[in-house]
């Protein structure tokens, strides 16, 4: 019996652990050039807020300490990747955060895509989630782009709807694009195997959570597609000779622990070109 107690209370100390481990969220800068060889790149970087798997349901990060992280951050751009939550009792939960990041004040606005636990929401409770986000500022994207100018050049913001429940619409997202460099938003980073053809600057994502519970090694995640396999569950990756980041989530999906991965905000710094990028309309390869 004795065995038992001390195997109980092992198992709870491993519990808070991992909890605990939920309420340290790390800032990570990353530096992305995206001007072209030869071009002078423009003034200073464009910093996009990148939050992703905010998971209403298990996240241990509030938002009043979401703003204390932040608040003396300069925030050109905001970039939400998916995963907001998947009950309809959470969704006015997501009002106090989205307050939190226009209070930040992003001179370029606030962008958004779905992941596959929003998709869990029947109709009409997605629509309300939907209208919660549009209504509080933020522009949401289902396989569709948007052009705004930084410094007087256009950078196109590309929405891709999620690729792990097949909503994924890569040519329509890219239809009608104009000149200019392209950064993509979207949830599941296996969408970036289907783009060899597709011609991006940067490229957005989260879904993994870094494993969440990555140890000794994630190997829960194999099923969740073929960047698993090939070791690419987090952070700064580069395919088909363009760079894509996975960011590893600020809340928690399943049980609201971590090991071997910690909530994740990331700021990246995005250096444009001076002139702009080449871009034409992209055809699969047959």
């Amino acid at each position: 019996m004795w065995i038992s107690m001390v195997f109980i209370v092992g198992l709870f100390i491993v519990f808070i652990k991992g909890y605990k481990n939920t309420q340290h969220v790390v800032i990570n800068h990353v530096s992305i050039d995206a001007s072209r060889p030869s071009e002078d790149s423009m003034g200073d970087p464009l910093r996009i807020l990148h939050l992703s798997d905010i998971h209403l349901e298990r996240i241990s990060i509030t938002p009043d300490h979401l703003y204390e992280r932040l608040k003396d951050e300069s925030i050109d751009l905001i970039a939400l990747t998916g995963d907001f939550l998947d009950k309809k009792r959470s969704i006015p939960k997501l009002i106090p955060y989205l307050a939190i990041l226009n209070k930040l004040n992003p001179r370029y606005g606030i962008y958004a895509v779905f992941g596959n636990h929003d998709y869990v929401l029947k109709q009409p409770n997605f629509l309300q989630l939907q209208r919660v986000l549009e209504e509080n500022g933020c522009k949401t994207m289902q396989n569709e782009n948007h052009v705004i100018m930084v410094n007087g050049k256009l950078l196109n913001i590309i929405g891709i709807d999620d690729f792990s429940t097949n909503r994924s619409d890569i040519d329509k997202s890219y239809g009608g694009l104009k000149e200019g460099l392209n950064l993509v938003l979207t949830h599941d980073p296996n969408l970036v195997l289907e783009m060899k053809d597709f011609p991006y600057d940067y490229l957005l994502s989260g879904h993994f959570h870094g494993g969440q519970i990555h140890w000794p090694k994630p190997y829960h995640l194999v099923t969740m597609g073929k960047l698993v396999r090939m070791r690419m569950i987090k952070g700064l990756h580069k395919h088909y000779g363009k760079f894509f980041y996975i960011n590893e989530g600020l809340g928690q999906s399943g049980v609201n622990v971590r090991f071997g991965s910690r909530p994740e905000i990331t700021i990246h710094h995005l250096k444009l070109s001076s002139a702009l990028s080449k871009t034409k309309k992209a055809t699969k390869a047959i």
